[in-house]
């Protein structure tokens, strides 16, 4: 028996003994209770009642590998290479990047729960098993696309297009890679770039999306002012099925990826500018040379950051940005 079977049993978020489990899976009510334990270590509340048996704080809405493939677009299913569903695992990044796909063609890589899963600069990012969207999408350019510093922006705007057709919702982005809604944190983008001997690129998008995670969890799960949010808050609702969510970002990212060398950022800016989090207000800039403060003022052609500092206006391609005050 395996955690993973448990955990299909007990996502409907209904009671069951200990000793129909173990009649199920044919093994004893002791074991069922190691595997409840690993489920803790997933990051789930499992509900323990004695003489009653064992559920999920909350039912989980667990992915399918099936039920993804038949929500892509018939393109973006052609150009599938790859596509695996894992209950647990380090970083879908991480997995995706080991080995890139032949030109033209699509891997696909999500997890129920990263256990080292990465946001920029190195952060942590991990949220409970099933609470969120964890998603890669590889894909290999035949040379190195113009403006690969942009696409991060254009990935964001893809994801912003999903969230608006399937969940109705209008959200902001926050340069170089975040998702905001209501001044919170929604989720993020590690986009990952190798270059390759024979003059490709070989690029990974990973995607983190807050979905449906514990109230009390929210405020510290980033260290911006007002915290995080997952789409069950900011909708005020039941969100969309996560795998209607997960397939329209592959849907999405995979037409962007396809285009870009093409269209390049040109085909996003306009309405990045639009969503631009950051344009007109008081950002600090972390930088390797040090700190400091300014206004900022948009993003130019390319991309990058335009800051109005006391030394003057700053093109800023690299460095860590938040809105704070002064003092």
């Amino acid at each position: 028996m395996t955690v993973e079977r448990l955990l299909h049993a007990l996502a409907d978020g209904r009671t069951h003994s200990g000793e129909e489990l173990a009649l199920k899976f044919g093994v004893t009510r002791a074991a069922i209770w190691k595997q409840v334990a690993k489920l803790a270590d997933l990051g789930l509340a499992v509900e323990a009642a004695p003489g009653a048996g064992y559920r999920l704080a909350h039912g989980l809405d667990l992915l399918d590998v099936e039920a993804l493939r038949a929500a892509l677009e018939p393109a973006v299913a052609a150009r599938l290479a790859k596509l695996e569903v894992f209950t647990e695992l380090d970083s879908t990044n991480r997995r995706l990047l080991a080995a890139p796909p032949s030109v033209g063609s699509l891997d696909v890589c999500i997890a129920e729960y990263q256990n080292a899963g990465r946001g920029r600069r190195g952060r942590r990012w991990q949220a409970p098993l099933g609470s969120g969207i964890a998603l890669s999408v590889g894909w290999q350019f035949a040379g190195v696309p113009a403006e690969p510093s942009a696409l991060t922006l254009a990935v964001g705007v893809a994801v912003r297009r999903v969230l608006d057709r399937v969940a109705g919702i209008t959200i902001a982005l926050k340069w170089p890679n975040d998702l905001v809604f209501d001044e919170r944190k929604l989720g993020g983008i590690l986009l990952e770039i190798q270059a390759e001997a024979h003059g490709g690129a070989h690029v990974v998008v990973g995607v983190g999306l807050n979905v449906a995670l514990p109230a009390a969890l929210l405020p510290s799960l980033c260290d911006w002012p007002r915290g995080a949010v997952d789409l069950t808050t900011a909708l005020g609702r039941a969100p969309p099925p996560r795998a209607v969510l997960a397939a329209g970002l592959v849907n999405e990212i995979a037409a962007l990826l396809a285009d870009y060398p093409a269209q390049g950022f040109a085909a996003y800016r306009t309405e990045w500018r639009s969503a631009d989090f950051l344009r007109g207000r008081v950002v600090r800039l972390d930088e390797g040379t040090g700190r400091l403060f300014g206004t900022a003022l948009g993003i130019d052609a390319d991309g990058a950051l335009l800051v109005e500092t006391d030394g003057g206006k700053r093109r800023v391609v690299a460095g860590d940005v938040s809105v704070r005050s002064v003092g």
